[in-house]
């Protein structure tokens, strides 16, 4: 996000320093003592009507559903924060957090001397207000959205679950695979376009290279040399349409080789086992414990082929430990095809990095990675690398599938890949994320007590158990899909842990903190936490 004008926005360090008492501030104890009625102009905001204590989050709210209904469109300039402050008479901090509050959610942005405009607006109206006013259902009760009851949790091959859930309205969303979209790197990413359209020429607007540009490729090299520790040629390197697709295209080749069935993790992502159903792949679900994947159970399964997620693996965010790698590694030597998709690997917090399979045996895994987790999944760019006497039947894939992707966005993304830009980008959502995580761990503790937390060290998201004495298919207790659906009732969206599980298991949710601002994470936990009371006996 832009820097804010100190007019508009508060300083990094701003909310932490007592400054002195300013004339609006005695102008609002005065107005505060004598009950007189104070308001602006700007969306006939009435003061009056915040409720004792909750000024912020009022007045966030106000401004919320005024970009969401359209009276403040996409361009919009707000008021100066000193002024609004003025015109409502109460101290400017109140207005500067609200407005921060707006920024982190990616709906407003600093824009120099133009001021804070409005550069985003919400798929659909957050009325928190609103529901906050109104008494929340009873616990166990089905939610205002339609079909997203229990059943609808329960019905976990229900062909585009999770496109449904990421549909309905909600409150806080602590849906887990989606990084900070806020700080989605915009003015690097004109400067890169502009950049690039004055470079192309009109036969670069031509139908080009099914495998992708070049430059990407290319730079997506220099990227995993550095970053991955992989070792390629650009000429290895197929461009795809993000790790969907790429699990799409291995699944044809795959097919083509007499392969059917295919090992995944247990638990696992839901996602891409059901990409690879839609394939026609019969799923053998291997266990994951505390070392990753079990490798000999994968050889008991049968199956020739396996995709995993090593370097964190979702939904638990344990690492394939060194004895695994050996064995798993043993196993793809002896005819084995090995599908290493690299989840969120670049975001660490409290651990050192982990070298992609692909690093340690070349032309024994298939590797896969985008910039969705990095960037934002809206781009749509991966890559895809294959053993050599898998390149050409990938390539005639590709080619057959959609004849390559978009050429400006992969130049873009060049471009911010080879002047640094991404990495500087990286070290800064970092910085944001796990802020994040922090919050979600302090709230987990405080409002979750009992429950375990798993895959803090790295990524975009937590998984949470709830003991089997308490609850789940063997303990008795509550099926982790009627606390996802009470958790909606109340406007919280969250994973139930069992949508990625095939053998059943302990009850947990799978809880995504990149994606919202601090203050949302403690509220979506805290009302988790009322649900879940309401499912306990």
């Amino acid at each position: 996000m832009d820097a804010m004008d100190r007019s508009t926005m508060p300083s990094a360090q701003g909310s932490k320093k007592r400054r002195p008492a300013t004339a609006a501030d005695s102008s609002a104890d005065r107005t505060r003592a004598s009950g007189a009625a104070v308001g602006s102009d700007f969306l006939q905001l009435d003061i009056g009507q915040a409720p004792p204590g909750g000024r912020t989050a009022w007045l966030a709210d106000r401004l919320r559903s005024a970009i969401a209904d359209g009276r403040l469109p996409v361009g919009a300039r707000l008021p100066a924060s000193r002024v609004l402050a003025e015109e409502l008479r109460v101290t400017r901090g109140v207005v500067t957090e609200a407005y921060r509050r707006l920024a982190e959610s990616g709906q407003i942005a600093g824009r120099g001397r133009l001021g804070t405009v409005v550069v985003a607006a919400p798929a659909a109206p957050r009325e928190r207000a609103r529901d906050a006013a109104e008494p929340g259902p009873a616990a166990g009760s089905a939610p205002k959205e339609a079909g997203a009851g229990p059943a609808f949790f329960g019905n976990v091959d229900r062909e585009g679950v999770v496109d449904a859930l990421r549909a309905l309205p909600c409150r806080i969303d602590l849906s887990p695979g989606v990084p900070d979209l806020a700080a989605f790197p915009r003015a690097e990413w004109l400067r890169a376009e502009r950049a690039v359209l004055g470079a192309v020429t009109p036969a670069d607007f031509g139908y080009g290279d099914p495998r992708g540009a070049p430059a990407l490729r290319r730079a997506v090299v220099g990227w995993l040399a550095r970053n991955r520790g992989i070792r390629a040629d650009p000429d290895e390197v197929v461009v795809v349409a993000g790790v969907a697709q790429a699990l799409g295209l291995l699944g044809q080749l795959l097919r083509a080789d007499g392969i059917r069935r295919i090992a995944v993790e247990d638990p696992g992502s839901l996602g891409a086992r059901q990409q690879l159903e839609y394939s026609g792949h019969e799923i053998v679900p291997v266990p994951v414990d505390a070392g990753g994947l079990d490798v000999a159970a994968l050889r008991a399964g049968g199956a020739r082929a396996v995709v995993l997620t090593p370097a964190h693996q979702f939904p638990t965010g344990v690492v394939l430990d060194g004895e695994r790698r050996r064995e798993l590694l043993s196993w793809a030597a002896d005819g084995g095809v090995v599908i290493e998709d690299d989840y969120d690997a670049e975001h660490r917090y409290d651990r050192p990095p982990v070298p992609a399979l692909r690093s340690l045996l070349p032309d024994g895994v298939c590797y896969a990675g985008s910039v969705s987790k990095l960037l934002a999944p809206a781009l749509r760019v991966g890559w895809l690398l294959v053993p050599a006497d898998r390149l050409d039947a990938l390539v005639t894939a590709k080619r057959y599938a959609d004849l390559g992707n978009g050429i400006l966005t992969q130049l873009v993304l060049a471009r911010l890949m080879d002047s640094g830009e991404l990495e500087r980008h990286l070290r800064h959502v970092r910085l944001r994320h796990r802020r994040r995580r922090d919050a979600m761990l302090r709230a987990v503790e405080k409002h979750l007590p009992g429950a375990r937390v798993h895959g803090a060290a790295a990524g975009l998201h937590l998984m949470v158990t709830f003991g089997e004495a308490r609850g789940g298919a063997r303990g008795g207790g509550f099926r982790d899909t009627d606390l996802a659906a009470a958790a909606l009732a109340r406007g919280v969206k969250a994973h139930p842990l069992s949508w990625h599980r095939i053998n059943p298991g302990p009850p947990g949710l799978v809880l995504g903190y990149a994606a919202g601002p601090v203050h949302e994470i403690d509220e979506g936990i805290a009302t988790i936490g009322t649900a879940l009371r309401g499912l306990l006996p």
